[in-house]
């Protein structure tokens, strides 16, 4: 139902030294050297992090590694007890990850093996133990995806920190928020200005039919401010058909695109002058057949309403949604009258109602105010180029493309719904 929401080097490799020493694999060095004939180049891996027999070690480690005149070929970890454990190699490669966070209080080795391009291979390895236990304060994550739901194709990844992320420490989060989509479409992660919230998605809208697997791996992982990560989130979702809503407030229509051609329009009655709707390109954030809306504890004496609600679609924390509204069936089409809210006849909100996933977007315009940034899932609510500036990491230019709006923005909390 509706609810309130509560904010609730390790290493360094020298060709030149190796080339002096000859270095071949050994226990626990962390470096090797495959020597070539003279006219070859020579190939040489070291493991950079965690450090041979470092202790203390956050479950969050991932493996680093360097290689001069190859590639690393593979990355075997077990634990002490002979456990393997599964990862992978960022695709920018350098690093290993672990596909799940490692145990508190064991002991590790990861081996790395590095192949030329004429087969020579030369492997390091690492020893090393993790910390027996986490210290300091907890940092609150959420994820707005459910495994096996489907959802609409403006949905964003949208990762939630409680408290918010300092700016310091935000690209060290980001590299530990992965997502993969299948097909593939490479999008970009978007911090709102206090950190509590970050947005991933692609240029364009997703493609129906596409498969989303994210992982937020940020169990053991400490940062700046003395808080540390406690668990991991995971979630495989997937993209339904495309459907897309508009609001004009000029014509006082709500129109509904599906696969690009418009197959209802329906009059509106959006937020009055006092309280106006917010213009913008917004998402279904939830979906409440039947709900109550109470304002009675924040509106001034008298102003305040508990009602309850039909069809209620949630399009802002501030309490903004689409909704059957009967009280305003005269005025939709020709007067705004609601504090903020786009109201619909019962049975065109019914309908929609059974037309809609979480994650369609719908986008607003003409209206007194802009929506603002964090203020519900406001991802596509600006320019691709505005909006790749809110990452922490750089950006491969190969994603500097693409167009939308622009906007102001600040985050802010949510409040209850308004009629």
């Amino acid at each position: 139902m509706i609810h309130r929401r509560s904010r609730t080097s390790a290493g360094a490799l020298l060709v030149a030294t190796l080339l002096l020493s000859g270095c071949r694999e050994g226990g626990g060095t962390g470096v090797a050297f495959t020597p070539p004939s003279p006219s070859v180049e020579p190939l040489a891996v070291v493991v950079t992090a965690p450090a041979a027999r470092a202790v203390d070690v956050p479950i969050s480690a991932e493996i680093g590694t360097r290689v001069v005149g190859g590639t690393v070929r593979s990355v075997r970890m077990t634990d002490d007890t002979g456990r393997v454990v599964a990862g992978a190699l960022r695709p920018e490669g350098g690093t290993w990850v672990p596909g799940a966070p490692l145990a508190y209080g064991r002991t590790y080795t990861a081996t790395v093996t590095a192949a030329a391009g004429d087969g020579r291979t030369a492997t390091a390895r690492t020893t090393f133990s993790t910390a027996k236990r986490a210290g300091g304060q907890e940092l609150g994550s959420g994820l707005y995806l459910f495994s096996g739901n489907t959802y609409g194709v403006a949905m964003p990844v949208v990762a939630e920190f409680i408290p918010g992320v300092p700016q310091r420490d935000r690209a060290a989060v980001q590299r530990r928020l992965f997502v993969t989509s299948a097909p593939a479409q490479p999008g970009v992660w978007h911090w709102v200005a206090d950190g509590s919230q970050a947005f991933y998605r692609p240029p364009a809208y997703w493609r129906p039919g596409t498969t989303l697997s994210v992982r937020l791996g940020l169990a053991g992982m400490k940062l700046s401010n003395g808080r540390y990560g406690t668990v991991d989130r995971r979630a495989t979702v997937r993209i339904g058909r495309k459907l897309e809503l508009a609001v004009d407030n000029r014509t006082k229509k709500l129109s509904v695109r599906r696969d690009g051609r418009v197959v209802r329009t329906m009059a509106v009655s959006l937020g009055k002058p006092s309280t106006p709707s917010s213009s913008g390109t917004l998402v279904v954030m939830e979906k409440a057949a039947s709900t109550i809306f109470d304002t009675m504890d924040e509106l001034p004496a008298g102003e305040g309403y508990r009602t309850r609600i039909q069809y209620a679609q949630r399009l802002t924390w501030g309490g903004e949604f689409i909704h059957s509204a009967p009280w305003s069936v005269g005025d939709q089409g020709y007067r705004n009258v609601s504090h903020g809210c786009v109201n619909l006849a019962p049975g065109n909100a019914a309908w929609l109602f059974g037309q809609t996933l979480v994650g369609d977007p719908v986008a607003v315009r003409g209206t007194e105010r802009k929506i603002t940034d964090g203020n519900g899932w406001t991802a596509w609510d600006q320019p691709w180029a505005r909006y790749v500036r809110g990452s922490a990491l750089p950006i491969p230019d190969t994603l500097r493309k693409a167009d939308r709006k622009d906007d102001s923005r600040d985050s802010i909390r949510p409040v209850s719904p308004r009629l």
